[in-house]
C-alpha cells in the first residue's frame, strides 16, 4: 500500500476537502486526486465521495481510516528510529556485561528523559566506521591499539580506568590472598576464551602478558561469562581477569574471589568516542555526565600499555559569547 496515498486519504478525512488537503500536503489538487484514485483502485473499493461541501467518507472509507492512521504512526516511528536527530541516542557499549554497559545504565538512571538505543559492535574498526557513517552516536573503546589511528572528525575523551582483579575459585593458591602483585602472576594460567586476536582487548592482554608473565589462554569455545565462572569456581589452577564494575550477579554457591592486583594496578582504559559534527542533544548529556562522574584512579602505581595512555581530551571548543554593546 502506497503510504503517500494513505497520507492523502487521511488528510482529506481530517479536512473534509481535497483542496485543503492539497495545501496541507504541499501538492496540487490534481496530484491528491490521483493518489486517492490509485488507492481506491488498489483496494477495489470507493473511499470518498465528493459533495457540494467537499468530501465525505464512504462506509469503506470509515472502516479504513483508523487503520490508515496506525500505518502513518508506524511510518513515523520507523523513520524516527533511524534518522539522526530524531532517533534515540545510539551508543555502542562493546558488551552489555562490560563495565561500559554499566556506565550507560547509570547515565540512563540519571537522565531517564534521554531515549537510548544500546548496541554492541565487536571491534574498534567496525565501531569507528559506524561513528563516521552516523550509524551510532558514540562508542566506548581503548584507543588506540598499535597500528591504528583515529580518523579526523572523531573526538575522544577518557571516561574510566577500570582496575582489573584476579577472579579465582576457592581452591586456587591465591584464593586467600588479600592482594596479589602483578609480578606474582608470572606463569599462572589466565583463561580468556573471548580474547579474540585483532581486537583492542587482545592487544591489551598480550602486552600485559609480555610485561608480567601470566599465561593468557584463549583456547576453547566462548560460552559466555556464566560458563567461564563455572570453570573458574571448580579449578585449582585456572583464573581470569574481571572487575568489580562488571554488571553481573555472582553465583553464591561458587564462592568466587576477586583479588586486588597491585604494584602496579593494571587498569583497562575506556574512552568515549564520537563524531565532532554530531548534533544529537543526548550526546552532549552523555559526555558531560561521564566526564563529571569519572571515577578517581586507584591509589598507587597503575599500568596500561604505552599505546593506551590517556589521550588529551579532544572536545570541540565552546564558542565564546559575543561581547554586548
Amino acid at each position: 500500500m502506497d503510504l503517500k496515498a494513505v497520507r492523502a486519504f487521511v488528510a482529506i478525512a481530517d479536512s473534509g476537502q481535497f483542496q485543503k488537503a492539497a495545501v496541507d500536503l504541499a501538492l496540487t489538487q490534481q496530484a491528491v486526486s490521483k493518489r486517492i484514485a490509485a488507492l481506491e483502485k488498489n483496494l477495489g473499493v470507493r473511499l470518498l465521495v465528493r459533495t457540494p461541501r467537499g468530501a465525505e467518507l464512504t462506509i469503506d472509507g470509515q472502516a479504513l481510516l483508523p487503520h490508515a492512521r496506525v500505518l502513518l504512526r508506524a511510518e513515523e516511528r520507523a523513520t524516527a528510529a533511524v534518522r539522526p536527530g530524531d532517533r534515540a541516542l545510539r551508543v555502542d557499549v562493546v558488551g552489555r556485561r562490560a563495565a561500559t554497559g554499566g556506565l550507560v545504565q547509570h547515565f540512563h538512571r540519571a537522565h531517564p528523559e534521554t531515549a537510548l538505543d544500546v548496541v554492541t559492535l565487536f571491534d574498534v574498526e567496525t565501531a569507528v566506521t559506524a561513528l563516521r557513517d552516523g550509524a551510532v552516536d558514540a562508542t566506548f573503546r581503548a584507543v588506540t591499539m598499535p597500528g591504528q589511528r583515529l580518523p579526523d572528525g572523531i573526538a575522544v575523551t577518557p571516561v574510566l580506568d577500570e582496575p582489573l582483579r584476579l577472579c579465582v575459585g576457592p581452591g586456587h593458591p591465591f584464593a586467600r590472598a588479600d592482594r596479589v602483585t602483578t609480578a606474582q602472576l608470572a606463569g599462572h594460567r589466565i583463561w580468556m576464551p573471548g580474547n579474540v586476536p585483532g581486537t583492542e582487548w587482545h592487544a591489551y592482554y598480550e602486552e600485559l602478558a609480555a610485561a608480567f608473565g601470566p599465561a593468557i589462554d584463549t583456547i576453547g569455545p566462548n560460552f559466555g561469562l556464566e560458563a567461564l565462572l563455572d570453570t573458574i569456581a571448580g579449578s585449582p589452577t585456572v583464573a581470569t581477569f574481571l572487575s568489580e564494575r562488571t554488571p553481573h550477579v555472582w553465583p553464591a554457591a561458587h564462592d568466587l574471589r576477586l583479588v586486588p592486583l597491585v604494584d602496579p594496578v593494571p587498569v583497562y582504559p575506556h574512552s568515549l568516542l564520537w563524531r565532532t559534527d554530531n548534533p544529537h542533544p543526548g550526546l552532549t548529556a552523555l559526555r558531560d555526565y561521564l566526564v563529571a562522574t569519572r571515577p578517581r584512579p586507584p591509589e598507587g602505581a597503575t599500568w596500561r600499555p604505552a599505546w593506551a595512555e590517556p589521550p588529551p581530551a579532544r572536545v570541540p571548543p565552546t564558542r565564546a559569547a559575543s561581547p554586548s554593546g
